[in-house]
């Protein structure tokens, strides 16, 4: 059998870009910035078809923050149904294991070869169909998860690229520091940095407040010769929008300042 027709390989045939999104530690809100690319990916054409997979598989965050919690995966003749965020016009696919635990609360104890499992069926059992864009939000560091990812999307590695989340203050760049380090190490090209909670925005005055600092990913972009994708202040909006898990949140979305500034970033991204 060719070495590059493999179950993955013919899944993910109709994928256009993988975006794997990256931090080096967590706290830094690295699965907020992979809910917004994919929202912003979605509105950045009436006819985008997007997915996203959930591959933090010890804490999925993922269908709490599209409003999709207690939705169920189906089986179908062809695989796994992924949920539809937008429902029947099914341009907006999203996969978890939060969706395949009997209780969300339920702790997720695996070993390696149990999450590799997981991973694989994630990429070959999901009817993934054809999608523009396939964000896929990964834990923190550079784990067991991260090398069964590029293990099984080997024969489509030109088609990957990965997004590196950090905050501005020193101790989140020292752990994105070595997130580059392993994506040169696999191979893996970068689209560029996101400084996130780079400031807090007052919602009474609108005055910015640089709570963790600011221009410290700018700064390691500019030395570490990548694109800087831009800077996410803190926006209490949008944090109560995906803490609260509330339907309809690809209309609510639009209307936040997050919205209007990953717009910029997901410019760059399409270029």
């Amino acid at each position: 059998m060719d070495l590059l027709d493999t179950p993955v390989s013919r899944r993910l045939r109709s994928v256009k870009r993988i975006i794997i999104v990256l931090s080096g530690k967590g706290g830094v809100g690295k699965s907020s910035v992979s809910t917004q690319l994919a929202l912003n990916l979605y509105a950045s054409s009436p006819r985008a078809k997007v997915g996203i997979l959930d591959v933090d598989l010890t804490g999925p965050s993922i269908p709490r923050m599209l409003g999709l919690d207690g939705h169920g995966v189906h089986q179908s003749s062809d695989g796994w149904v992924p949920v539809y965020a937008d429902g029947p016009e099914a341009r907006f696919a999203c996969m978890s294991v939060g969706f395949l635990l009997k209780n969300k609360n339920d702790s997720v104890v695996w070993r390696g070869p149990k999450k590799n499992g997981m991973i694989r069926q994630f990429l070959s059992d999901v009817r993934w169909g054809d999608l523009d864009y396939l964000v896929i939000d990964t834990p923190p560091g550079t784990s067991d998860e991260h090398l069964s990812l590029l293990e099984h999307m080997a024969p489509v590695h030109d088609r990957l690229s990965a997004v590196v989340v950090t905050t501005p203050q020193a101790v989140a760049l020292m752990d994105a520091m070595k997130c580059l380090s392993f994506t040169r190490a696999v191979n893996l090209r970068v689209l560029g940095l996101i400084e996130n909670m780079s400031g807090y925005v007052c919602p009474c005055c609108g005055e910015v407040s640089n709570v963790f600092s600011r221009g410290g990913g700018e700064a390691m972009a500019r030395r570490e010769e990548i694109e800087f994708l831009g800077r996410l202040p803190v926006d209490t909006e949008l944090v109560t929008l995906l803490d609260e898990g509330q339907s309809g949140i690809l209309q609510k979305y639009g209307a936040t300042q997050s919205a209007r500034l990953f717009a910029g970033i997901v410019d760059k991204i399409v270029e």
